[in-house]
């Protein structure tokens, strides 16, 4: 466990602000972090990534808590994995993050589906948002690319987002829509 090495924790702390770097150098604004499988979940990295991401102007996180009786509504048929191991520590996450002053979504949609949003559940989704900040992600793209994750139906994410149907009751919705910072 890297806690209870500080050599490893000097590595991810050095990786960790390698990335910043890397991102800072694209000359794009910081909008929010989050990180491949959802990493930052881990105590020791949620921590490195506070310190080190304070620098560069870190103000929201994402944490990947999704409500199954959402998408249930969203899309009844569906088969949902569990988030049995992964449940505890996003709450926990959560709870660190936001006395940190991050600002954290509510609930993030996208992960259950991800790479498999169609309109059907995206408009599954927008009529059965929970109260407060929601976060739907997607992977929109015109098909797949090199790197491209395998079984990503990215076309469709694409065709999901741009739906007349879905287009209209995001609009006909009293949503707010926007990235990280603009909340």
């Amino acid at each position: 466990n890297m806690f209870f090495f500080p050599k490893v924790r000097r590595q991810l702390k050095a990786e960790v602000a390698a990335q910043f770097d890397a991102f800072a150098a694209t000359g794009l604004t910081l909008d929010h972090v989050n990180t491949h499988k959802h990493f930052h979940l881990h105590p020791t990295i949620a921590s490195t990534i506070l310190k080190v991401g304070k620098r560069y102007g870190l103000r929201a996180m994402r944490v990947p808590l999704e409500p199954h009786d959402v998408l249930r509504k969203a899309d009844p048929h569906a088969k949902l994995p569990s988030a049995l191991a992964t449940a505890p520590w996003a709450m926990l996450s959560r709870a660190r993050l936001r006395v940190a002053g991050m600002r954290v979504p509510d609930a993030v949609f996208g992960l259950a589906w991800s790479g498999a949003m169609t309109s059907g559940r995206v408009l599954g989704l927008i009529e059965n948002l929970p109260d407060g900040l929601s976060e739907l992600y997607l992977h929109p793209a015109t098909g797949p690319y090199p790197g491209s994750a395998p079984g990503y139906r990215y076309a469709d994410e694409l065709a999901a987002l741009i739906a007349p149907r879905v287009v209209e009751a995001a609009r006909n919705s009293a949503i707010s829509k926007g990235g990280f910072a603009d909340f």
